[in-house]
């Protein structure tokens, strides 16, 4: 009896061993891969940033109803003030090895801030519908989340926020594309829009 248990143990010991050792062999190829993939990138020219989708925050948002009282829309729109004149794009979804890749690693400092303008962009749009859509404003909160959305923006909260107010103003047969635009999204958080959207 003893010997059949213990055979089946060194088989076990030597199954897991195997398994570890592949295991490790393909991390170390993806290791080697990254690491061959980060050289070329940062040996690539600077190119022309020509071909990056810029986005510019509508004037009429600057026009909404605000209260300089209440720090959400305060902060919001001090945001987008600031903003209103930078470049902003999204780049979401792209590494700092892509990025280097196409547009070379001089550029690398640019495009981080044209992408954190981004999210500074679309958290501020986030914050000030919300206060807009709190103040019975839905209409122009609509808007802002119609626009951010349309950049491509993964913040859940938006599409919670939009789905209700297309609910609240009969407009629930909107929802569907609420859904094509969160699976159209390149980010980690697509499915968990999808999931909140189903719930909502």
């Amino acid at each position: 009896m003893f010997m059949p248990v213990f055979t089946c143990v060194l088989i076990l010991i030597a199954a897991i061993a195997i398994a570890g050792r592949r295991n490790l062999s393909r991390v170390n190829k993806k290791l080697s891969d990254f690491q061959e993939r980060e050289l070329a990138a940062n040996a690539v020219r600077r190119q022309p940033l020509d071909d990056l989708e810029y986005l510019h925050i509508p004037d009429a948002f600057f026009g909404y109803p605000s209260d300089d009282a209440v720090h959400d829309c305060h902060e919001a729109l001090h945001i987008l003030t600031g903003l209103k004149d930078e470049s902003i794009v999204n780049l979401t979804g792209l590494t700092n090895t892509d990025l280097k890749e196409r547009y070379g690693p001089a550029n690398l400092p640019d495009l981080s801030r044209f992408d954190q303008n981004y999210t500074s962009m679309v958290r501020a749009l986030q914050m000030y519908a919300s206060w807009l859509a709190k103040e019975g404003h839905d209409a122009e909160a609509i808007s802002l989340l119609e626009y951010s959305l349309g950049t491509g923006c993964d913040i859940s909260a938006s599409y919670r926020l939009l789905a209700e107010l297309y609910k609240r103003n009969d407009r629930s047969d909107e929802i569907s594309h609420l859904k094509e635009l969160a699976s159209s999204v390149n980010s980690v958080m697509r499915s968990s829009i999808l999931r909140s959207l189903e719930e909502s």
